[in-house]
């Protein structure tokens, strides 16, 4: 049992090993060029010469993407609520947003550079734009499921439809807003290295198509695994948030 759980908290990163690992080998045996797919010690070799600069442009990207996904949360939990709460808004307002979460967010940053100018503006709002539609859906769903039986038996007891939605609904609905987050926090960094890609003047998407442009693929490979470690740990620390605020939705997992 030991090593079985000694295993299992270690897996992440021996799959991990075994990936670069290969990774590695293939490069090597094929001969393929670093400005085709540069291996995982060329990628180091770049984190260490530009160490300075990618810290720097992953910050940036760090607070924009917290900007726009903090947008989202606001804005998605207030949605998720109104249309959970309400069969009439549920009817109204969810094919709209669904039809919206359709449009490709790319063809939406230039929209958003005429409005806001090249900067800050676009990548918030586009990592708002492609990360606050989860939260809201997730909210809907824990809020509109809730059992007929219960609410039945909650109105009997003299509970209002308010108090059943904020005392027992939005309770209920943790897990599913948990969910949401560790969906979302991965989106809106796909959305801030978007617009940076597209009409950025700074962060990783803008080191990464530059490096691109100029064939330095080990270099735009370090921008990728930035992106994937920033959103890895962010994942991770809503995970962390969730197993310790919302322990009774995990018994089963926990007994397993």
């Amino acid at each position: 049992m030991k090593i079985s759980r000694k295993l299992e908290r270690w897996s992440p990163l021996i799959v991990l090993a075994a990936a670069l690992l290969l990774w590695q080998l293939v490069v090597m045996l094929f001969s393929i060029p670093e400005y085709i797919f540069p291996s995982p010690w060329a990628i180091t070799l770049q984190f260490v010469e530009f160490k300075a600069a990618l810290f720097e442009a992953a910050w940036k990207t760090f607070w924009v993407t917290m900007l726009g996904f903090a947008l989202s949360i606001l804005v998605g939990v207030l949605l998720g609520f109104l249309i959970g709460s309400s069969r009439l808004a549920y009817t109204a307002l969810y094919p709209l947003m669904v039809a919206f979460n359709a449009v490709p967010k790319a063809a939406v940053v230039p929209i958003l550079v005429v409005w806001f100018g090249i900067g800050l503006g676009p990548g918030v709002l586009t990592a708002f734009l492609i990360s606050f539609f989860p939260i809201t859906v997730n909210i809907a769903t824990g809020l509109a499921t809730l059992e007929p039986e219960l609410e039945d038996v909650l109105r009997v007891l003299g509970a209002r439809r308010w108090d059943v939605l904020v005392k027992v609904g939005l309770p209920r609905s943790m897990p599913y807003f948990y969910g949401s987050l560790k969906i979302a926090i991965t989106l809106a960094f796909v959305g801030t290295v978007l617009a940076e890609m597209t009409a950025g003047d700074s962060g990783i998407g803008y080191l990464m198509q530059t490096a691109g442009s100029q064939q330095r693929m080990p270099l735009a490979f370090a921008g990728l695994v930035t992106i994937g470690a920033m959103a890895m740990v962010m994942y991770e620390l809503f995970s962390w948030i969730e197993k310790r605020t919302t322990g009774w939705a995990h018994r089963g997992s926990q007994a397993a």
